[in-house]
C-alpha cells in the first residue's frame, strides 16, 4: 500500500507581472502561441502553434511543421480572468496520455495586485497519476526549462505587449 509520504508533492510557482488581471490571463491563454518556446512539445516534427481552447473541455495542443496536430492536454476549468486548470496529459516519456486519470492537472490562479499588477500562482499537482514516471515527471516539471522558466518567458511576453 502507498503511503502519504510515496505522492510526489505539487509543483508551486508563483510570478508578478506589470499587467492587469484580464491582460495576465488573455497572454496566458489565448496568447499562450505567443510565448510558449518552440521547444516544448512532444510532436514527432517541429511545432508550429500551440493552442489552448478558450473553453471548458477545449483541447490542448499543438500544430506541427507538417500540418499534424498533437493534443497534450484538456481544459478543465475556464474561469477568466481568474483560474484556469489544465489536465497535463504528457507521460514522464513525454508522449500523450488519452486517459484523464492518468494525468496531473496544472492549476494557474490570476490575483490582482496593487499598482495594476498580478499575482500568478501555478501549482501542478497530482504526480502520483502518472504511476511509476510520476516523480519523474515532477522532477522535470521543476528543473531548469520547467515552469519556473516558463513562468518568466510568460512575463516577459505580458509585459512587453501593453
Amino acid at each position: 500500500m502507498t503511503g502519504v509520504t510515496d505522492v510526489p508533492a505539487a509543483v508551486q510557482k508563483t510570478i508578478t507581472v506589470s499587467a492587469s488581471i484580464e491582460r495576465a490571463f488573455k497572454v496566458f491563454a489565448e496568447g499562450y502561441d505567443s510565448w510558449w518556446p518552440r521547444t516544448h512539445h512532444i510532436g514527432k516534427v517541429p511545432m508550429q502553434k500551440a493552442i489552448i481552447e478558450a473553453r471548458e473541455g477545449g483541447r490542448c495542443y499543438t500544430i506541427q511543421t507538417d500540418g499534424s496536430e498533437c493534443d497534450w492536454g484538456r481544459v478543465l476549468v475556464w474561469d477568466p480572468p481568474r483560474r484556469l486548470v489544465l489536465a497535463w496529459q504528457i507521460t514522464h516519456e513525454w508522449g500523450y496520455e488519452p486517459n484523464l486519470e492518468k494525468s496531473s492537472e496544472v492549476d494557474i490562479r490570476f490575483t490582482p495586485e496593487p499598482g495594476g499588477r498580478t499575482r500568478v500562482d501555478l501549482e501542478h499537482r497530482h504526480f502520483e497519476r502518472h504511476g511509476a514516471g510520476g516523480t519523474a515527471m515532477r522532477t522535470a516539471v521543476d528543473s531548469t526549462g520547467g515552469w519556473g522558466t516558463l513562468l518568466e518567458l510568460f512575463k516577459a511576453r505580458v509585459e512587453e505587449t501593453q
